[in-house]
């Protein structure tokens, strides 16, 4: 008999693991795991080892949350930290997002958030101990069981647990994120997109305070946060709520080039989570999400104040990266040291496109068409991409 995933259950496991901590903090949390549970529990299809990984997923999540909240007890100087006009990089996925945020990750004046952090945001010991810390290696150790359970994962995305990534990983915490990324769970979809998202994001600025004060324990002293999430684009009035100082960099391309890719992307994702994955409902649900997103972010900008937005296109990221810096340094109103510049242009010199896979796939696979995306995204190619093609 296959395994469901009961929150109580869940819940009990990450008390035991936390030696018997039971403030999981927010309560509000707990409408988006009832409905994420009923769908991986309804329409999940997950394998055997989809279950396991899962099971651990939200069982871990819910453990950070317990030990989150005993720093937080101990540790009452937490709440102080301040989260100000974070710079934020939203865009379509396969736009340039994660080389846009390496890039500025960079520059020592900025706080970027890495895939460890994001992975294992709770210290396992004292952090003043002067030894490495072991979740790095425990990151390391999880993207090499995701490559190697599926290689292509690393032709799609640069897998690096030592390098800045998604803090819409930390947004998991709250249940309210891409667990449609995982699994084909089209009831949690829609869930997500009728119920205010505001109680996740209110959740993920309390983890992001987290993870800055251990920063500054460190000795790491930053003016601001630069974020990225292309999950953003789905939630772009609420990140605004929030965090009403954010100052946005927009990526731009083709769908017609992004959205196949993030089909692929989703089917070698639900591929390590479900018996038998359908490549065509991920390039369908996943270019109604993107496409629904994309417009409910212009519908923003028309009538947002002017100042908070700056576009970037892809090309001009791959062909001038450091001139697309520039452009980004005048919006921000910083200036661009030489020193900065350097280590930008070895960090590129160093991860190159070319040192990594191709990514191979045909459009026809995931129930996708040039015809079908063209109209999908009408608005969103003629607003932003058309105008841009020689």
């Amino acid at each position: 008999m296959r395994m469901t995933f009961d929150m109580d259950t869940l819940m009990a496991e990450a008390r035991r693991r936390a030696g018997g901590l039971a403030d999981f903090g927010d309560e509000r949390f707990r409408p988006a795991l009832i409905a994420l549970l009923k769908a991986l529990n309804e329409e999940g299809g997950l394998s055997e080892l989809g279950v396991q990984l899962m099971s651990e997923h939200i069982s871990r999540l819910l453990h950070n949350r317990l030990l989150m909240e005993d720093y937080y007890a101990r540790h009452p100087e937490i709440e102080a930290e301040e989260i100000c006009g974070p710079i934020v990089i939203i865009g379509l996925p396969r736009t340039g997002t994660t080389l846009l945020q390496r890039i500025l990750s960079c520059d020592p004046r900025f706080y970027p958030m890495l895939w460890w952090e994001t992975r294992f945001p709770v210290p396992l010991g004292p952090s003043d101990s002067g030894e490495a810390d072991p979740r790095v290696e425990m990151a390391k150790a999880e993207v090499k069981m995701m490559v190697d359970a599926n290689p292509t994962l690393l032709s799609i995305h640069p897998f690096d647990a030592t390098a800045a990534d998604e803090e819409g990983i930390l947004l998991e915490h709250s249940f309210q994120s891409f667990f449609d990324a995982y699994v084909d769970i089209p009831s949690y979809t829609q869930w997500m997109w009728d119920h205010d998202q505001t109680p996740a994001y209110e959740y993920l600025e309390r983890m992001l305070k987290f993870v800055q004060w251990q920063k500054r324990q460190r000795g790491e002293a930053a003016s601001d946060w630069v974020l990225k999430a292309p999950h953003h684009l789905r939630q772009i009035d609420v990140l605004f709520k929030v965090f009403p100082g954010t100052r946005v960099i927009q990526t731009h391309r083709d769908p017609l080039q992004t959205i196949p890719s993030i089909a692929s992307f989703t089917d070698n994702l639900w591929k390590l989570y479900m018996a038998d994955p359908d490549p065509a409902r991920a390039g369908r649900q996943w270019s109604d999400i993107w496409a629904r997103g994309t417009k409910e972010t212009m519908r923003y900008r028309d009538h947002c104040a002017p100042g908070r937005f700056l576009d970037v296109w892809f090309a001009d990221t791959l062909t001038q990266p450091l001139e697309v810096v520039r452009a980004i340094y005048d919006f921000l109103g910083v200036s661009f040291p030489a020193d900065t510049k350097d280590r930008m242009q070895a960090f590129l010199d160093a991860n190159s496109r070319e040192k990594r896979p191709l990514h191979e796939y045909a459009i026809e696979h995931f129930g996708l068409s040039e015809a079908q995306i063209k109209q999908d995204f009408a608005e969103y190619r003629e607003r932003y991409i058309l105008p841009h093609m020689s």
